[in-house]
């Protein structure tokens, strides 16, 4: 009977632990049970950055603009080809020069040494080459007479080419000298703007050390980049104009000289080059931010709807050829069936299935849903 009590007792006390432990497991589960409900309460959809271009239908391509930095049209170090002493630098920042006016000047005293030896060397080796070409014209009289040896003809012949080589380079270093005395004047190859002194007058430069930086500012270059997705585009761009950050009143007429055939292979842009004139109203200087607009002009021979090639996808079904279309409003997109044409310069051409003024995806087509939240990308 004790035992009885005692294994009694036992039982009471385990119950007592299950209940208490149970209880503890099930106020555990609860708080963890709130904590997933808040994380997933407090967790935001994911809203995906999508590059999209806007549909036109009337044949045009629909206004574009890309920042840039404007830079001269030439720029570039002047510098001597010899080294010196220079004894006149007569220019300063912000001088204006024309083609072919007189930069600096080096001492030109050893070079005129230089052009005076040569001239010696050459009037030395000269007076050789006569003395050979007599000797031989001698010994050939001579030696068809029979008073002098075969070998000594070629002996006089073979003097008279060595002068004659002797004198082809003295006249090289006296034209070399010559160069060298002309080199000792520095001038300026196009007319610009003196931006630049790196050296003082009176000062030892050496050859092709940087003396004046000179820029030619009557027109102005900016380079732009353009995604690879609207490259295709620009050949057909009209309408280019440029806003410089200072002057944001001012249009200025561009067009466009250079299209880049290399994309970067971080941005996957291709540099395009702009040309413009400088305006009369303000001076635009190197360095000046700005943006570069324009459209694609008109296609009249063109589809009545084009877009990138990119921006067309064709599931592994079969069912067709789709773009994603992105609902402004909602910020969605949804896949949209189009009848597809031939690919031309303005893209792809679209017969059926896109309304003017809408947005298409062009870039990451296989990575969306239907439904899906986006932003669109400012290019």
């Amino acid at each position: 009977m004790p035992g009885l009590k005692r294994f009694g007792l036992r039982r009471s006390r385990l119950r007592r632990s299950y209940w208490r432990d149970g209880a503890l497991l099930l106020a555990l589960c609860g708080i963890l049970s709130a904590c997933g409900q808040e994380e997933v309460a407090e967790e935001a959809p994911v809203i995906r950055p999508v590059k999209a271009v806007q549909v036109n239908s009337d044949g045009h391509l629909g206004q574009r603009s890309f920042t840039g930095r404007a830079k001269a049209t030439k720029e570039l170090d002047l510098s001597f080809r010899v080294g010196g002493t220079l004894t006149e630098l007569p220019l300063k920042v912000g001088d204006e020069l024309e083609s072919g006016q007189l930069v600096a000047k080096l001492d030109p005293a050893t070079y005129e040494a230089d052009v005076d030896q040569a001239q010696a060397t050459l009037s030395r080796t000269q007076a050789t080459l006569d003395n050979a070409i007599v000797q031989r014209e001698r010994d050939e009289q001579l030696y068809e007479k029979g008073h002098v040896a075969k070998a000594k003809l070629d002996q006089s012949i073979a003097a008279e080419g060595e002068a004659k080589a002797d004198v082809g380079a003295a006249r090289a270093s006296l034209e070399k000298a010559r160069l060298d005395l002309g080199y000792t004047e520095l001038t300026a190859p196009f007319t610009g703007v003196v931006v630049e002194t790196y050296v003082d007058n009176f000062q030892d430069v050496a050859s092709k050390e940087p003396v004046i930086r000179l820029l030619d500012s009557s027109r102005i270059e900016m380079v732009v980049d353009i995604p690879e997705s609207l490259i295709s585009l620009v050949p057909n761009a009209r309408n280019i104009t440029v806003v410089f950050d200072p002057f944001p009143d001012l249009n200025i007429p561009a067009e466009i000289v250079e299209i880049g055939t290399e994309a970067s292979a971080t941005t996957r842009t291709y540099p395009v080059t702009l040309i413009m004139d400088q305006p009369e109203e303000v001076t635009i200087l190197p360095g000046m931010a700005g943006r570069a607009s324009g459209d694609g002009g008109n296609a009249p021979d063109g589809p009545a709807v084009s877009v990138p090639v990119a921006a067309t996808f064709a599931p592994d079904d079969g069912s067709g050829t789709f773009v994603w279309v992105v609902d402004t409003n909602s910020g969605t997109v949804s896949r949209r069936p189009v009848v597809t044409g031939e690919v031309t310069e303005f893209g792809i051409a679209v017969s059926d299935g896109l309304e003017d003024g809408e947005w298409v995806v062009v870039a990451g087509v296989n990575y969306l849903n239907d439904d899906q939240q986006v932003r669109l990308l400012e290019e």
